[in-house]
């Protein structure tokens, strides 16, 4: 007799929800630009989000429908970071300006977002084969140079998604039971590639500074000479890093309780860069106000909610870590994107899942989610 496969209706309804609502706010926060700035259809980005959600919502009711545990073998989990790890040295070869997009006719990909869904199957395969484990070195070391290779592979071009990589797997390993005196030492070694990888691009620590310290009084005693901020200034696009952040308070601050109204925000009208993309949580809060805001909130608490419900009642080890990565991924990369919206933390530069335009990150969201709702079909 056939498994009854039982649907998670609540995680299902809430993604179809959300994935709905960005692509109403994508085409608020783009229709303005779209016409002004590119000088196409005011419902151009919209058109491309709504096919790649189409798509997108394909693929995840193919992994939704498909028992996990057909990616329980090196097949899958092996695969998946070696066409990744590909992708991302042909885009590095081909995308001579940005190293990021690499680009078939009228369309783009972004290789680096298709590495979460592939971090997610590795961690899953390897540490549900290494349980009792988890603190020897033939443990730690394979995910320290997967983990190595793969942030470090895509921090060139793309900081933002090597933070949420290394993020997910730290997290996941600490729930596998990874003892303190080892997360220290990766601790200070992430610490310092991340400084290295900041330093790397003059745009990044520009940013860092205007965040740590705005008036550069401290940098101003460390280095007299600002030699570290010439080279901070060298590619800024704005002679104020933070511009983008502030702009996105005031954005926010803009929409009260209600919020202005869709399609009646200032903000969008070239004063908000990335509208439609890095800062759309900005116009969400002046259009929709802080109910609008918080109802989205609530949107990703009721994901993390459904995902640890779906941990903890997995009953293998691999529908587990699969469910803990796919929702820490997802959660951390919103934490972070409205964290930086609101000017909590530097800017990265990071999509807001299921909301913001992009067909790459809303395809690898979708592929992350679709896992989660088949380890829930299916677990038994």
């Amino acid at each position: 007799m056939a498994q009854r496969l039982k649907t998670d209706w609540i995680l299902f309804l809430t993604v179809l929800t959300l994935v709905c609502f960005g692509l109403v706010m994508v085409y608020s926060a783009s229709s303005f630009i779209a016409e002004l700035k590119y000088h196409v259809s005011s419902t151009h980005f919209f058109v491309r989000q709504l096919g790649w959600a189409a798509f997108s919502f394909i693929a995840l009711l193919v992994c939704m429908r498909r028992d996990y545990r057909q990616w329980n073998s090196p097949r899958f989990a092996f695969a998946g970071l070696g066409v990744v790890l590909l992708l991302l040295v042909v885009v590095y070869i081909t995308d001579s300006g940005s190293h990021r997009w690499l680009h078939a006719g009228p369309f783009t990909l972004q290789p680096s977002e298709l590495a979460k869904p592939a971090l997610a199957l590795f961690l899953a395969f390897f540490l549900c084969r290494r349980m009792g484990a988890v603190n020897e070195k033939h443990t730690l070391g394979p995910i320290a140079i997967v983990i190595s290779f793969m942030a470090l592979a895509v921090a060139f071009a793309d900081f933002g998604t090597a933070v949420v990589l290394v993020t997910t797997t730290i997290a996941v390993i600490f729930v596998a039971g990874i003892e303190y005196r080892y997360l220290i030492p990766c601790g200070i070694l992430g610490l310092i590639l991340g400084l290295g990888f900041i330093a790397m691009k003059p745009y990044r620590l520009a940013r860092a500074i205007d965040f740590l310290d705005k008036d550069h009084k401290l940098l101003a005693r460390i280095d007299p000479g600002n030699h570290i901020l010439n080279y901070a200034r060298k590619t800024a696009s704005t002679s104020d890093p933070g511009y983008q952040q502030l702009q996105s308070k005031i954005a926010v601050g803009s929409g009260g309780f209600f919020g202005v109204g869709l399609m009646e925000s200032k903000q969008k009208m070239l004063y908000l860069p990335e509208a439609h993309t890095d800062f759309i949580y900005g116009v969400i809060g002046e259009e929709t106000g802080f109910f609008g805001a918080a109802l989205l909130l609530l949107g990703f608490v009721v994901v993390l909610w459904r995902g640890i419900r779906t941990y903890v009642r997995a009953t293998d080890n691999f529908g587990k870590y699969l469910a803990l990565s796919v929702t820490v991924c997802v959660v951390v990369q919103a934490f972070i994107n409205i964290s930086v919206a609101l000017d909590l933390v530097p800017n990265k530069g990071i999509p807001l899942p299921f909301i913001s335009y992009g067909g790459s990150s809303l395809l690898s969201t979708l592929l992350l989610l679709g896992m989660l709702l088949s380890v829930s079909e299916h677990a038994a």
